[in-house]
């Protein structure tokens, strides 16, 4: 499969600093989503680290073979366990950071990234940015959060409508660089030409319905249309955060486009 991707990111309506970073490979069918955390505490710096280490661990390695099943991790493909071992580097990489930099011992950063390899997507992520996936209408989420929020929601405690308003949403169990090893959650997702991959931080998810996000890409198509869109939409409700976009549109092979932004 081919990908055709947008990106956009933007510091939103209260912060005075985008913490966000994004990074685009659409030739090897790579995205990655990070939300720095820390404000002063160098959160863009554990964002911008967690970003280079994945990219430039998976650089040039995109499987040129049907994708396998790997002999270890979990019977996972190969390309989900070398995205899987990328973004526990990235973990090692801002920890190390954090301990060496007492200015920096607080920061921190969410990952979710995605992996196009013939007609699977393989999904690895950590925190509360997330990954969807549109499909004739239906829009899908393929990461659960990693947050006091969500395990509330999960045993019971509170409704997603409720959760959708507690002030608690920005208490997170994991996140890459707090400590020395990290639990990474991966999954792989069949992919077909027309599907839609959106990629996001919480700036969105807070700001913006999920039926809006379907709807959006449903009438748009376009995935710089859709990303720029988006983007606006979360503004327009009060950009409580930064706020990044990233959609992948699945094509078929033989079809390459590269990145509008």
């Amino acid at each position: 499969m081919r990908i055709r991707v947008g990106a956009a990111t933007d510091v939103g309506r209260v912060r005075k600093q985008n913490e966000d970073t994004f990074a685009l490979a659409p030739e090897q069918g790579l995205l990655v989503v990070c939300d720095g955390m820390g404000g002063t505490a160098f959160g863009e710096v554990a964002s911008r680290l967690a970003v280079t280490t994945i990219m430039g661990q998976l650089n040039g390695s995109q499987e040129t073979t049907p994708p396998q099943a790997a002999e270890h991790d979990g019977g996972y493909l190969r390309q989900t366990g070398k995205l899987a071992e990328a973004v526990r580097s990235a973990n090692k990489v801002i920890f190390e950071e954090a301990q060496n930099d007492e200015a920096k011992s607080e920061m921190g950063t969410t990952v979710v990234a995605a992996w196009v390899g013939g007609d699977i997507a393989s999904v690895a992520h950590v925190g509360d940015s997330r990954a969807y996936l549109w499909r004739k209408e239906q829009f899908e989420p393929l990461t659960r959060d990693h947050s006091f929020v969500e395990e509330q929601v999960k045993a019971g405690v509170l409704d997603r409508a409720h959760s959708l308003q507690s002030e608690q949403q920005n208490i997170l169990l994991r996140a890459l660089g707090r400590e020395p090893d990290v639990d990474v959650d991966v999954s792989e997702v069949p992919v077909q030409p027309g599907d839609y991959l959106l990629l996001c931080s919480d700036g969105l998810t807070r700001m913006v319905a999920e039926a809006v996000m379907s709807e959006t890409i449903a009438k748009l198509r376009d995935p710089q249309a859709i990303c720029r869109s988006l983007v606006d939409a979360a503004n327009g409700n009060g950009g409580a955060d930064n706020v990044t976009v990233v959609v992948a549109e699945i094509q078929p092979e033989g079809w390459r486009r590269w990145i509008n932004v």
